[in-house]
């Protein structure tokens, strides 16, 4: 390990760059893991010097850009990760991220906020205001976990971003196609109507769960869409309170066949967490009417392919598999009329359903799916 001290700035503080010297010369195209650490707690630092191969360390953001705009100047890489103490306040790590949007470069690096010592209301506001891209307890994180997460980071803000330049290229050269125009306004107007008439049906459900037992009317979870954009996915809640803590008790059931590598789907049968009001919502598919909110907001589409839980999303990033996520995320699609209930179908199968959507999308042929999809509502598995 080597410590290498750079001229100390106005304010006394200094940079820290820590590099190993574990590559084989012969590999000069190997591509090092870096960090960038904004703090001063020298544990923090050791214990990113275990996970990553090379780093920089500066005790404060206002260093932090200094030094990130003479690495670029000399033709530097950016870092793989950047992660940033919370305790160095709202107003310095906001104006860090306005930095960090206006160079292209540093654009698409995942910043990390440590959250040690953050009040609920200051994590909510970072989130609210996107100022950072995750808040963690670092201490969870091992080696294996940490690089994952930087990588699944990296790959959902360079996806978004290309598809931004690329709707933005597709606007300038020409108004957007009718096509796209017409599932949008097919959308909206579907979607207002079926919540107007749906309302009486939703206040029912609503108190069927209240009924049966103790806790919220919706389930609201974290999902990737189209180009992994994150958003707030609605369902009524068909489990018991606390289901994602019991997963791993009933991982066992699930009816993909799970690894440790590639591409992972998560779909329980008969899963002992779902309430009876639950299990009836799901096999008439009632529980997704919440999602029409989802097409009024933009999120989602009347007919795409289904958004993923981040756990599932984070193992779809390799160029082959990430192709499904450049279809809008849909209540109904493909896989829903083919697949939808059967135990045999395999985590490549769904994919490639996904993938085969997503290249041939139209609006006649989601037109097509939707005519098909009453007949897939009522599901033969409770799953």
């Amino acid at each position: 390990m080597e410590l290498a001290t750079l001229p100390s700035t106005a304010k006394n503080k200094t940079y820290k760059h820590f590099t190993l010297h574990a590559l084989p010369a012969e590999n000069a195209a190997y591509v090092k893991t870096e960090f960038y650490y904004i703090g001063s707690d020298p544990k923090r630092i050791d214990s990113l010097i275990k996970i990553f191969e090379s780093g920089y360390a500066t005790e404060n953001c206002a260093n932090a850009k200094a030094m990130l705009l003479r690495l670029q100047q000399q033709g530097h890489p950016a870092p793989h990760i950047i992660i940033c103490d919370s305790n160095l306040g709202y107003q310095a790590i906001s104006e860090f991220r306005q930095f960090l949007n206006s160079h292209a470069q540093l654009a698409y690096v995942p910043f990390i906020l440590e959250d040690r010592g953050m009040q609920p209301e200051q994590k909510l506001r970072f989130r609210k205001e996107r100022i950072v891209d995750e808040i963690v307890c670092l201490n969870k994180y091992d080696k294996k976990t940490l690089l994952a997460k930087a990588r699944f980071l990296n790959k959902i803000k360079t996806e978004s971003a290309n598809l931004a330049w690329r709707k933005k290229i597709e606007t300038h050269v020409s108004v957007a196609s009718n096509g796209a125009i017409a599932k949008r306004v097919f959308d909206v107007v579907i979607a207002s109507l079926l919540l107007l008439c749906l309302s009486p049906v939703m206040a029912l459900v609503a108190l069927a769960i209240k009924l049966e037992s103790r806790g919220p009317v919706f389930y609201i979870a974290k999902r990737a869409g189209r180009g992994y954009r994150i958003f707030n996915f609605y369902k009524f809640r068909t489990m018991i309170v606390g289901a994602d803590e019991k997963m791993k008790e009933v991982s066992h059931l699930n009816q993909y066949n799970a690894t440790n590598e590639g591409p992972k789907f998560i779909k329980i049968e008969n899963d002992p967490r779902i309430t009876k009001v639950g299990a009836f919502l799901r096999k008439t598919s009632l529980d997704e009417i919440p999602q029409l909110v989802n097409v009024l907001m933009g999120d989602m589409s009347l007919v795409g392919n289904r958004p993923l839980p981040l756990y599932e999303a984070e193992t779809l990033t390799t160029d082959e598999w990430a192709k499904r996520f450049m279809a809008p995320a849909g209540i109904t699609g493909l896989w829903q009329i083919k697949k939808r209930g059967n135990k045999e179908m395999s985590v490549e199968e769904r994919i490639n359903l996904d993938i085969a959507y997503a290249s041939k999308s139209n609006f006649a042929y989601d037109l097509w799916i939707m005519a098909n999809t009453p007949t897939a509502l009522i599901q033969k598995t409770n799953v």
